[in-house]
């Protein structure tokens, strides 16, 4: 995956000294907003998935890069908590499936799958397919983390659910390898990482929240609350997903990834709120408050993501970054 352009001061900085053209980071990190925030974690986030071209590997643990990484994350979990509140402590493990189900119950969303099903056009559905390639391409990836911090039924249940989500060792099977025959029937780049410069800090803040709780060992029941969200609201939206899909014309193979879902998450739903996230809980008690708060940042920061795609399509123009592609126009 090639660096993007840099989106502020922070990010500029980090960059250069990846490439070799600057010999140290700065020693204060001064973002200049969001997306120099998000651009930035995501940049040293990828250090510990698969990379960046012509980057050494060493960069993964340069003490420089960590140093920068933490005061990005402090500010991250500072968002996050004026989001969403902070973890809420003193909960009855018993209770977090059942407080999981009420999250995903009262989560009332922007309204974006049904656009996609019903009045989206080909070119907003392809915008829709660009954002989410940046998860979709390493898909399961981010909450694999959490496998070797677990153990007795919370971590059979993750593991059945990730083995689902890598194909069950069949590669064609795996979602990430399903997503590009989507990718492909729009003649979109299936390259991992192939529009990390076109999307905007509310795709980036959905990625790199996944990568901040998967990375700290202290957060692996936040990750966990995380995946239960997801996929406890996953299997209706990819229904959605796949209808709009058909609608515009796809077949078989560009809708293969989102029919996928909506019968493998409708099993998952169950498996992640008991198996995983309320074993988990009854075996770690004292982290039952952030399996709650990693599942509320999961719906939060996707409905502020799909909020910002839907707000420029309602006002007629691209939801990527501009230059990016043309603007869209009514119809």
């Amino acid at each position: 995956m090639q660096l993007p352009p840099a989106r502020g001061a922070v990010s500029a900085a980090l960059i250069d000294v990846l490439r070799g053209r600057a010999s140290k980071l700065p020693a204060f990190a001064r973002f200049g907003g969001d997306e120099d925030l998000h651009l930035t974690l995501f940049i040293c986030y990828e250090l510990s998935y698969r990379g960046w071209d012509g980057v050494d590997d060493g960069w993964e643990w340069d003490p420089g890069v960590l140093h920068l990484r933490a005061a990005a994350e402090k500010r991250f979990l500072a968002a996050l908590h004026e989001l969403v509140g902070p973890p809420p402590r003193d909960v009855d493990p018993a209770s977090v499936p059942a407080r999981l189900g009420e999250l995903v119950a009262a989560d009332d969303g922007p309204g974006l799958a049904g656009h996609l099903r019903g009045r989206a056009t080909c070119e907003q559905f392809e915008e829709f397919v660009t954002h989410r390639s940046v998860y979709h391409l390493r898909e399961a990836d981010p909450h694999t983390w959490a496998i070797p911090r677990l153990a007795g039924r919370a971590k059979a249940a993750l593991v059945e659910i990730q083995a689902d989500e890598y194909g069950g060792g069949v590669a064609s099977r795996m979602h990430q390898e399903l997503f590009k025959q989507t990718l492909r029937w729009f003649g979109l780049d299936q390259t991992y990482g192939g529009y990390v410069g076109s999307v905007g800090g509310p795709t980036l803040a959905v990625n790199n929240v996944m990568s901040l709780f998967g990375l700290h060992r202290k957060s692996r029941g936040m990750l966990l609350g995380h995946l239960a969200a997801y996929e406890m609201t996953s299997s209706l939206p990819n229904r959605s997903y796949a209808n709009g899909l058909r609608r515009l014309g796809g077949d078989a193979a560009a809708t293969a990834f989102y029919d996928e879902h909506v019968e493998a998450d409708a099993v998952h739903e169950q498996i992640a709120a008991h198996d995983m996230c309320g074993s988990f809980a009854v075996a770690e008690p004292e982290l039952a408050g952030d399996v709650l708060f990693g599942a509320r940042c999961a719906l939060a920061l996707d409905n502020v993501w799909a909020a910002s795609i839907l707000d420029a399509w309602n006002a007629g123009r691209s939801s990527l970054r501009a230059g990016d592609c043309e603007p869209l126009h009514a119809g």
